[in-house]
Protein backbone atom coordinates (compact mmCIF):
# COMPACT_ATOMS: atom_id res chain seq x y z
CA UNK A 1 0.00 0.00 0.00
CA UNK A 2 2.74 2.58 0.71
CA UNK A 3 4.35 1.67 -3.02
CA UNK A 4 0.74 2.71 -4.42
CA UNK A 5 0.44 5.73 -1.98
CA UNK A 6 3.83 7.13 -2.88
CA UNK A 7 3.41 6.62 -6.87
CA UNK A 8 0.33 9.01 -6.10
CA UNK A 9 2.36 11.47 -3.84
CA UNK A 10 5.05 11.74 -6.66
CA UNK A 11 2.76 12.41 -9.42
CA UNK A 12 0.96 15.18 -7.36
CA UNK A 13 4.46 16.64 -6.60
CA UNK A 14 5.34 16.82 -9.92
CA UNK A 15 2.24 18.59 -10.83
CA UNK A 16 3.03 20.81 -8.13
CA UNK A 17 6.70 21.16 -9.43
CA UNK A 18 5.52 22.00 -13.15
CA UNK A 19 3.07 24.68 -11.88
CA UNK A 20 5.11 26.56 -9.80
CA UNK A 21 7.83 26.91 -12.64
CA UNK A 22 5.92 27.73 -14.71
CA UNK A 23 4.72 30.69 -12.51
CA UNK A 24 8.18 31.48 -11.80
CA UNK A 25 8.90 31.39 -15.49
CA UNK A 26 6.17 33.31 -15.95
CA UNK A 27 8.00 36.13 -13.49
CA UNK A 28 11.43 35.78 -14.12
CA UNK A 29 10.47 36.06 -18.10
CA UNK A 30 7.91 38.56 -17.57
CA UNK A 31 7.56 39.76 -21.33
CA UNK A 32 8.11 36.55 -23.33
CA UNK A 33 4.47 34.63 -22.02
CA UNK A 34 3.34 38.30 -21.72
CA UNK A 35 3.30 38.85 -25.52
CA UNK A 36 1.25 35.86 -25.65
CA UNK A 37 -1.16 37.08 -23.75
CA UNK A 38 -1.25 39.93 -25.08
CA UNK A 39 -1.41 38.63 -28.92
CA UNK A 40 -4.32 36.58 -28.16
CA UNK A 41 -6.39 39.20 -26.38
CA UNK A 42 -5.64 41.48 -29.10
CA UNK A 43 -6.58 39.11 -31.35
CA UNK A 44 -4.11 40.19 -34.03
CA UNK A 45 -3.35 36.92 -35.85
CA UNK A 46 -6.69 35.54 -36.19
CA UNK A 47 -8.60 35.05 -39.77
CA UNK A 48 -9.07 37.50 -42.36
CA UNK A 49 -12.62 39.14 -41.69
CA UNK A 50 -13.15 37.22 -38.55
CA UNK A 51 -16.44 38.64 -37.52
CA UNK A 52 -15.85 38.06 -33.87
CA UNK A 53 -12.85 40.97 -33.59
CA UNK A 54 -15.33 42.93 -31.31
CA UNK A 55 -14.43 40.77 -28.09
CA UNK A 56 -10.76 41.98 -28.55
CA UNK A 57 -8.81 43.52 -26.16
CA UNK A 58 -6.43 46.25 -26.73
CA UNK A 59 -5.73 48.28 -23.26
CA UNK A 60 -2.48 47.00 -21.82
CA UNK A 61 -3.61 47.46 -18.11
CA UNK A 62 -6.11 44.38 -18.87
CA UNK A 63 -2.93 42.81 -20.48
CA UNK A 64 -1.06 42.90 -17.43
CA UNK A 65 -4.09 42.51 -15.08
CA UNK A 66 -5.01 38.95 -16.79
CA UNK A 67 -1.29 38.20 -16.90
CA UNK A 68 -1.02 38.18 -13.30
CA UNK A 69 -3.79 36.67 -12.42
CA UNK A 70 -2.70 33.83 -14.67
CA UNK A 71 0.77 34.05 -12.72
CA UNK A 72 -1.38 33.94 -9.29
CA UNK A 73 -3.65 31.06 -10.45
CA UNK A 74 -0.34 29.01 -11.51
CA UNK A 75 1.19 29.65 -8.34
CA UNK A 76 -1.71 28.97 -5.86
CA UNK A 77 -2.72 25.30 -8.18
CA UNK A 78 0.96 24.67 -7.44
CA UNK A 79 1.41 25.73 -3.95
CA UNK A 80 -2.29 23.67 -3.22
CA UNK A 81 -0.88 20.52 -4.92
CA UNK A 82 2.72 20.76 -2.82
CA UNK A 83 0.86 20.81 0.88
CA UNK A 84 -1.14 18.58 -0.31
CA UNK A 85 1.52 15.86 -1.71
CA UNK A 86 2.69 16.96 2.06
CA UNK A 87 -0.52 16.09 3.49
CA UNK A 88 -0.78 13.11 2.09
CA UNK A 89 3.10 12.13 2.98
CA UNK A 90 2.44 12.33 6.65
CA UNK A 91 -0.40 9.87 6.27
CA UNK A 92 1.43 7.25 3.98
CA UNK A 93 1.28 4.68 6.49
CA UNK A 94 -2.10 5.42 8.15
CA UNK A 95 -5.22 3.61 7.44
CA UNK A 96 -7.20 3.93 4.67
CA UNK A 97 -10.15 6.45 5.54
CA UNK A 98 -7.39 8.58 7.31
CA UNK A 99 -5.16 8.79 3.79
CA UNK A 100 -8.40 9.39 1.98
CA UNK A 101 -9.07 12.35 4.20
CA UNK A 102 -5.51 13.68 3.43
CA UNK A 103 -6.03 13.44 -0.45
CA UNK A 104 -8.55 16.59 -0.57
CA UNK A 105 -5.84 19.27 -0.53
CA UNK A 106 -4.35 18.17 -3.70
CA UNK A 107 -7.42 17.16 -5.50
CA UNK A 108 -8.24 21.06 -5.00
CA UNK A 109 -5.19 21.70 -6.50
CA UNK A 110 -4.94 19.59 -9.25
CA UNK A 111 -8.71 20.69 -10.21
CA UNK A 112 -7.34 24.52 -9.96
CA UNK A 113 -4.77 23.67 -12.37
CA UNK A 114 -7.34 21.97 -14.67
CA UNK A 115 -9.43 24.88 -14.18
CA UNK A 116 -6.78 26.55 -15.26
CA UNK A 117 -5.87 25.48 -18.43
CA UNK A 118 -9.40 24.49 -19.37
CA UNK A 119 -10.73 27.76 -18.73
CA UNK A 120 -8.19 30.36 -19.19
CA UNK A 121 -6.19 28.88 -21.80
CA UNK A 122 -9.43 26.58 -24.19
CA UNK A 123 -12.75 28.61 -23.09
CA UNK A 124 -11.24 32.31 -23.11
CA UNK A 125 -8.28 31.91 -25.28
CA UNK A 126 -8.84 29.28 -27.66
CA UNK A 127 -12.56 30.42 -28.42
CA UNK A 128 -13.64 33.51 -26.44
CA UNK A 129 -10.85 34.93 -28.28
CA UNK A 130 -10.32 32.53 -31.17
CA UNK A 131 -6.59 31.58 -30.72
CA UNK A 132 -7.35 28.54 -32.22
CA UNK A 133 -7.05 30.73 -35.52
CA UNK A 134 -3.42 31.91 -35.04
CA UNK A 135 -0.64 30.17 -36.53
CA UNK A 136 1.68 31.87 -33.97
CA UNK A 137 -0.41 32.69 -30.81
CA UNK A 138 -2.23 29.21 -30.49
CA UNK A 139 -1.30 27.72 -27.12
CA UNK A 140 -4.03 25.23 -27.21
CA UNK A 141 -2.21 22.16 -27.62
CA UNK A 142 0.13 23.19 -24.40
CA UNK A 143 -2.92 23.72 -22.75
CA UNK A 144 -4.31 20.34 -23.76
CA UNK A 145 -1.21 18.48 -23.18
CA UNK A 146 -1.19 20.16 -19.20
CA UNK A 147 -5.11 19.39 -18.78
CA UNK A 148 -4.80 15.83 -20.03
CA UNK A 149 -1.93 14.96 -17.15
CA UNK A 150 -3.74 16.44 -14.61
CA UNK A 151 -6.85 15.37 -15.58
CA UNK A 152 -4.42 11.70 -15.29
CA UNK A 153 -3.32 12.70 -12.06
CA UNK A 154 -6.54 13.64 -10.56
CA UNK A 155 -8.72 10.39 -11.37
CA UNK A 156 -5.42 8.13 -10.17
CA UNK A 157 -5.02 10.21 -7.27
CA UNK A 158 -9.24 9.96 -6.38
CA UNK A 159 -8.96 5.88 -6.96
CA UNK A 160 -10.24 3.96 -3.74
CA UNK A 161 -7.18 1.82 -1.87
CA UNK A 162 -8.38 -1.91 -2.40
CA UNK A 163 -7.97 -3.14 1.35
Amino acid sequence: MPAIRLCKIALVGSCALYLLLVALNNVIDYSSNFSFVRHVMSMVDTFSGNKLMGRAIRAPWVHHLSYGLIIVWEALAGATCLLGAARALRALRAAPDEFARSQAMAAVGLTAGLLLWLLAFLVVGGEWFVMWQSQQWNGQDAAARSFAVMGVVLILWLLPERV
